[in-house]
């Protein structure tokens, strides 16, 4: 339950006083259902501080949309989670990408960026389609069947690691390695500690498997070194760059396709809008990432005193950007809490925004939208058959298990 702490008063000294809260977004209580405490974040004010873990939040759209859009003020490269680089040793060496700023940050980006344009996309998307079409013919087979593992983990370990040019041994080390970076990212917490105590042998396989001479000509990874030689980047940094995209190729596809799969189960209409019209199976796939949120937070930490929101935060404060709550907010979205895929929506933070939006993000919405179109084309009607379990991360939301029945078209 989330409770104004009225004795302890407020923080900053800007025009509006700070409200402290005591919330911990990062319980398991929290994870099981997040929306009413959403809501209080939102109602309580544009900026709180949360005593739990001396953090400020942002939770509406307004202030998250602003702390994605400063990198100069909101930077990453003292981590993108509660630990403060500049204060502690990151676990593992930090992310070329995710936990830099300009100008290093734009340079590494833009290497990714050409090896993911959407021309790239163009080149793969009728493999991509013809997996997913495949897919879909031998889950109808079956009928019955877990929706998380048989579909949305299943179908981009079907795919995406064939398209980075990885090994076929090992690939079991990918979902794994994926949850601990994103688990990491959270407080000292059980979730993180375990995490991170089972790590060892998932980093030691991604390790090896970002290693040019292990990846396989003509992949993502091999066109990632290829940038070494024309002098983007330097021989250390490459292995760095695919590692990245290892991390955010994964995790938040599957979990996205699973957010996708569970709101056409709980949504009946929308199932029938979406196969009298398969052109709609990318707004689909948008639609539920907007709802669900696969990526819930991330943190940023100031580099000089700001005001956001009425309210000044100091330099050097670590700031919780609730994702989640801005898809939801009600002061940017109608009827927030309805999955709706006619709906418009541009400008949701799903993927993030901004300079930091996710690098995988293309690779993600090609794979949820080929897959809703061979869906929409070949299934009448999805049943929950099953207890639905929920996934624990500290920063991903995702279920574990999804048992439910496809009905022929």
């Amino acid at each position: 339950m989330a409770t104004i702490d009225s004795i302890q008063g407020a923080t900053g000294s800007g025009t509006n006083a700070i409200p402290h809260l005591d919330v911990d977004p990062f319980a398991l209580e929290f994870f099981d259902d997040p929306f009413p405490t959403h809501a209080r974040l939102r109602d309580a004010a544009p900026v709180v501080y949360l005593d739990k873990w001396n953090v400020f939040g942002v939770a509406r759209y307004a202030e998250v949309h602003a702390v994605l859009h400063d990198p100069a003020t909101f930077c990453s490269s003292r981590g993108v989670g509660l630990s403060d680089f500049a204060k502690e040793t990151p676990w593992r060496p930090p992310s070329l990408i995710l936990e830099a700023d300009p100008p290093a940050h734009t340079r590494t980006r833009a290497v990714l960026s050409r090896v993911l344009s959407p021309a790239v996309m163009k080149q793969i998307r009728d493999h991509f389609a013809a997996n997913a079409e495949a897919k879909i013919d031998e889950l109808l087979e079956r009928r019955s069947f877990d929706a998380i593992s048989d579909l949305a983990e299943s179908y981009p370990l079907s795919v995406f690691p064939d398209a980075m040019g990885l090994k076929k041994e090992g690939r079991e080390h990918l979902l794994p390695y994926a949850g601990l970076v994103f688990n990491a990212f959270g407080p000292p917490n059980a979730l993180r500690q375990e995490a991170i105590e089972r790590s060892a042998p998932h980093q030691a396989y991604v390790q090896e498997q970002c290693q040019r001479d292990n990846l396989a000509p003509g992949g993502f990874g091999a066109c990632i070194h290829a940038q070494v030689d024309t002098g983007a980047i330097t021989a250390p940094e490459a292995p760095l760059l695919v590692r990245s995209l290892l991390s955010a190729g994964i995790d938040t596809t599957v979990n996205g396709i699973g957010a996708a799969i569970y709101c056409l189960a709980r949504f009946p209409d929308q199932l029938a809008r979406l196969r009298q019209d398969p052109a709609l199976a990318r707004n689909a796939f948008e639609e539920a990432v907007r709802f669900e949120s696969p990526v819930q937070t991330f943190f940023r930490t100031t580099t000089r005193d700001v005001e956001i929101g009425g309210s000044r935060i100091g330099e050097g404060e670590k700031v919780l950007m609730f994702l989640a709550s801005a898809n939801r907010d009600p002061r940017r979205w109608d009827n927030p809490d309805q999955y709706d895929i006619t709906r418009r929506t541009s400008g949701h933070v799903g993927f993030g925004s901004g300079i930091h939006m996710c690098v995988g993000q293309l690779v993600a919405r090609l794979e949820g939208e080929v897959l809703l179109t061979a869906l929409a084309r070949k299934v009448g009607g999805i049943e929950i058959t099953g207890p639905v379990k929920r996934r624990y991360n500290n920063t991903l939301r995702g279920l574990e298990s999804l048992p439910v029945t496809f009905t022929p078209a």
